[in-house]
């Protein structure tokens, strides 16, 4: 309580002094507001300051479009918003107002004129995705899906295909629905704790997402957890690499699937995503501060000075509403642009790019910032309602920036009452844009092709289009067509078409068609391109036939993606004796320089088993020498076995400790004991007597990290009788 009484008096004495600044010398209040009022679509544009090869256009605005958070065209190059009026406040239960628009322009000049309201009465919908004719919606608890059936524009048809998502929160909720090109439909969950079921599928058991994303195949009726937490944006590249954004983080990437860090239960807490910005925290914001966040900035941060602390808030220039991270992948754009990721920062009134780089020596990618843009945005405002909170690639290969604009966009619970009196969260709630960013002098495009017409045949050309919406437009509708007439086809295109983009898409295109056999991807594991077979070494792990090249390419393959992707798959091979070879060479080569190969080895059941490590110290290789990614592995090794719980693992690990090569380095011990200490130190697995008593005499290592560790193992043990 104490905290909260000086944090409150200092908004109070900051709120004084903003009023007494403005009065005038008559004693009367200045008329000056402390928030700005709002602008036109039309006025808008003309604050915007953007690269100048570009220009900004008003695709849609009110009254057609209010509160958009979501826009996607359907295969017929018709769009789709979702408005989200409610929030910040959770609508009462029969009063929500989320809802979904076509949008139209019927006079065909680039901008829309009509609106038609295809869904109404949503709960918080957050983002959309077209399929099989309808649009797959995000509206927690539930993932539905809703179908025109007579051409009118409007759902007649409404299925809950998914429920039991976490609801309490709408900036932390299921959203960011994104098809990818291995077929399965990707989901951020921001980590959410909820109870997954299928209506549809009763005899499937629930599935629990705590701390995870979620992902989908309806066509094989597969529903999991995925690596995350993702929040408010989510993107997925032409090689069906994720990205996705979160609040302060404005790009993380997800680099291991859930699927491997959580085939052992033991492996606790696996490293799986990590932020790839080498420019964070900082972007360069045009609006003023709001004069909320200021005095509540001022207030934080005078406080933490009281306190004695050192950190420190910042009220303007620094990522805190990152949103809508979304990749370029067209051709309309010039060709740098290409793969760079745009994300909004809702706060900072802007949108910033990031230049993705992916190195053969790498298993990450790195964002930067373009060289004409180090000191400014890709596009930014001095008008603070722009709240740019997602984006979409057109069929015409142009940027669509959607734009909440709302005065406020934050969540009141985080506001100060003192402050919030002077705030109208719906200042806005009437409003809304959308932008399309088009390179200088081009004009909009106003008919697509129809894609749902096509026959199968005449689909089968748009797989190697320059744009990635058309190519995963047609994978599905082909895959929905299930015409096994092009199967032919599809194969030729895997071995003779010299668009690697191309040779993906007909491979996963035949998986949903269920055309795939061995020789198909042993010739994809041996494409040139890295992305390519990366994918076919996920695909591989079907056939047991392919496990020995999977075990050549973790060795041996120029690309640390595609090795790290090796090593993962080879460790799902029901050959024991191949896995253990594989995982013991790879620990060899590469797990001392990279610490992502670290999760791969130990995430499989031979990569964590006693006779693993056994066979590692008798190769005499790995423990020669100690070095930090080392360390990490035997350390995360110690905390799977302590979680196993078997007396006499624990006991043989000590030993090892002090069997050469590993005694000649306190740094192994001192891993082991960290490792140990990992899983002792929650309570929750009881350290046997003769554990403790191996760990009794650790405290007298000369090491003094070694013996402190184990003094506090033994204390905690001590205390917890």
């Amino acid at each position: 309580m104490k905290r909260k009484f000086s944090l409150l008096s200092v908004v109070s004495a900051l709120c004084l002094l903003a009023f007494f600044s403005c009065v005038n010398k008559d004693g009367k209040q200045a008329q000056k507001p402390l928030y700005a009022e709002p602008l036109t679509a039309e006025e808008a544009l003309k604050k915007f300051e953007l690269d100048p090869n570009f220009e900004i256009q008003v695709f849609a605005a009110e009254p057609y479009i209010m509160d958009p958070v979501d826009l996607a065209f359907d295969e017929n190059g018709v769009a789709y918003a979702v408005g989200m009026p409610d929030y910040p406040f959770p609508p009462k239960p029969g009063e929500e107002k989320g809802n979904i628009r076509a949008l139209l322009d019927l006079n065909k000049d680039g901008r829309v004129d009509s609106s038609i309201v295809f869904a109404d009465k949503l709960s918080e919908a957050t983002s959309i995705l077209p399929w099989n004719g309808g649009l797959i919606v995000t509206a927690a608890p539930d993932i539905l899906f809703l179908k025109d059936t007579n051409n009118d524009y409007k759902a007649d048809i409404k299925e809950v295909l998914y429920t039991g998502f976490y609801k309490a929160n709408s900036e932390a909720q299921i959203t960011s629905l994104r098809y990818s090109v291995d077929n399965w439909i990707y989901a951020n969950n921001r980590g959410q704790a909820g109870e997954i079921s299928a209506p549809d599928e009763p005899n499937v058991s629930p599935i629990n997402m705590q701390g995870a994303d979620f992902r989908f195949r309806l066509d094989q009726k597969k529903f999991e957890q995925e690596t995350g937490p993702g929040q408010f944006g989510q993107t997925i590249n032409d090689w069906g690499h994720r990205f996705f954004t979160e609040n302060s983080i404005h790009i993380q990437e997800s680099v291991i699937p859930w699927r491997y860090t959580h085939r052992i239960e033991y492996l606790k807490n696996p490293r799986a995503i990590v932020n790839i910005s080498d420019h964070d925290p900082i972007m360069y914001q045009r609006t003023e501060t709001p004069y909320w966040r200021q005095a509540r900035t001022d207030a934080r941060n005078a406080n933490f000075k009281k306190q004695g602390s050192k950190q420190i808030e910042y009220a303007r220039d620094h990522f805190t509403g990152s949103s809508g991270g979304t990749v370029y992948d067209a051709d309309a754009f010039p060709k740098e642009f290409y793969g760079n990721v745009f994300t909004g920062d809702v706060a900072g009134s802007l949108v910033h790019r990031d230049v993705m780089n992916l190195d053969l020596q790498s298993p990450v990618y790195t964002a930067k910032r373009a060289e004409s843009e180090k000191d400014k945005e890709f596009l930014a405002t001095t008008d603070s309602w722009f709240r740019p909170v997602g984006f979409t690639v057109g069929p015409d290969g142009y940027l669509y920036v959607i734009d909440y604009y709302r005065q406020h966009i934050e969540t009141p619970m985080s506001i100060p009452d003192s402050l919030k009196k002077d705030m109208d969260f719906m200042r806005g709630s009437d409003m809304g844009r959308i932008y399309r960013i088009v390179p200088k002098g081009k004009k909009a495009v106003t008919d697509y092709a129809k894609l749902s017409t096509m026959t199968a045949a005449q689909l089968l050309p748009y797989l190697g289009n320059g744009n990635q919406w058309y190519r995963l437009q047609a994978q599905r509708l082909l895959i929905a067509k299930q015409d096994k007439t092009v199967v032919d086809t599809l194969k030729q295109l895997v071995k003779t078409t010299g668009n690697p983009l191309e040779r993906l898409h007909a491979i996963y295109t035949l998986d949903g068609l269920n055309a795939l056999d061995a020789a198909a991807v042993k010739a994809v594991l041996a494409d040139a391109a890295p992305g390519v077979r990366e994918h076919g070494l996920v695909l591989a792990e079907r056939y047991p036939e392919l496990a020995q090249q999977i075990g050549q390419i973790a060795l041996n393959d120029p690309s640390t993606r595609v090795s790290l992707q090796a090593t993962l798959s080879i460790g799902n091979s029901k050959n024991k004796q191949l896995v253990k070879d594989v995982l013991l060479q790879v620990a060899e080569k590469y797990a001392g320089n990279n610490p992502w190969y670290k999760t791969a080895i130990l995430s499989s059941t031979e990569g964590s088993t006693t006779g693993f490590f056994k066979s590692l110290i008798d190769r005499k290789t790995f423990f020669n020498d100690f070095s930090a990614n080392k360390g990490a592995l035997v350390e995360d090794y110690a905390s799977i076995i302590a979680a196993r719980n078997n007396a006499a693992e624990v006991s043989a690990l000590l030993k090892q400790m002090d069997t050469a090569p590993l005694a000649g380095n306190p740094g192994w011990k001192y891993a082991v004991i960290k490792g140990l200490g990992k899983v002792y130190s929650t309570g929750k697995v009881k350290i046997s007597p003769a554990t403790l008593a191996e760990i009794e005499k650790l405290k007298a290592s000369p090491a003094k990290d070694i013996a402190d560790t184990a003094a506090k193992y033994v204390k905690i043990k001590q205390e917890k009788k």
